[in-house]
């Protein structure tokens, strides 16, 4: 085969289906000044929301929304809600800082802990999602994704006061309902019990109440699960059913020492 006829199919096959990879670059840039617009003394917000709006219009244009006509509109009614999105963030920001004893500092919280920046990307792309803006909101959640190891969908629906805690590994589905004041570790899954398409519109993963923690590695499947509120699951945990409110669920492996001298 030669040189033009491998070009030509290559061509072909590239348009199925026809992407712009620069959306996804500049979604990431677009995620970062955003979070920097929120959180740096540095950054004044009067300017960065101009070149934020901008930039917002560039997306939408890439992504190919139908309602670009619509952008400033959208943009605006986005921003109104920053102030109650920034108010969340810090209440996060405050429940990791007081429930981690490895914490310094509110400001080690925001510079350093991956949860919280997983957490603050989630909230950001969740606005979005809601208005059904295509492909930006899981290309900012992916951003952190890759950079945090936690995977929120924007779809999920979290409330106040969300404590991560190590960060890597975690997995909150779409559908997934976190209520307030709620603590969660590495490796945790909140996922569903079927990936069949055809359940795209329905509820498939778990509903976690107020005041529930949730330990290491635990997996909760299910969009008819419900952990009640006040709740303990242990490390390690495989649940597929409801749990009542104030409930102590742990795995109990079964660990034998020997004495390797004596064998």
């Amino acid at each position: 085969m030669d040189k033009s006829t491998i070009i030509k199919n290559i061509v072909k096959q590239k348009q199925r289906p026809h992407l712009k990879f620069r959306l996804k670059k500049e979604t990431e840039l677009f995620t970062d000044q955003l979070f920097y617009t929120l959180f740096d003394a540095e950054t004044d917000v009067e300017t960065h929301l101009s070149l934020l709006e901008k930039q917002f219009t560039e997306l939408v244009e890439l992504a190919c929304w139908d309602q670009l006509n619509y952008c400033t509109k959208i943009w605006n009614k986005y921003v109104e809600k920053l102030p109650e999105i920034l108010e969340k963030l810090n209440l996060d920001a405050v429940a990791i800082y007081e429930n981690d004893p490895a914490s310094n500092s509110i400001e080690e919280v925001y510079l350093a802990y991956p949860g919280f920046f997983a957490i603050a990307i989630y909230r950001l792309s969740h606005e979005f999602y809601k208005i059904g803006l295509p492909l930006i909101p899981r290309l900012m959640t992916e951003y952190a994704h890759k950079l945090t190891g936690v995977d929120i969908n924007p779809g999920a629906q979290i409330g106040r006061s969300f404590f991560i805690d190590h960060a890597t590994g975690i997995v909150i589905g779409e559908t997934a309902v976190i209520k307030d004041n709620v603590k969660i570790y590495q490796g945790v899954t909140l996922g569903a019990l079927s990936v069949s398409k055809n359940l795209k519109n329905i509820k498939r993963h778990p509903t976690v109440e107020d005041n529930v923690t949730i330990y290491a590695n635990a997996i909760i499947l299910g969009g008819e699960t419900v952990i009640g509120a006040n709740s303990i699951i242990g490390g390690s945990a495989w649940l597929t059913s409801s749990v009542p409110e104030n409930s102590i669920v742990y795995h109990d492996p079964e660990i034998k020492i020997k004495n390797a001298i004596h064998e």
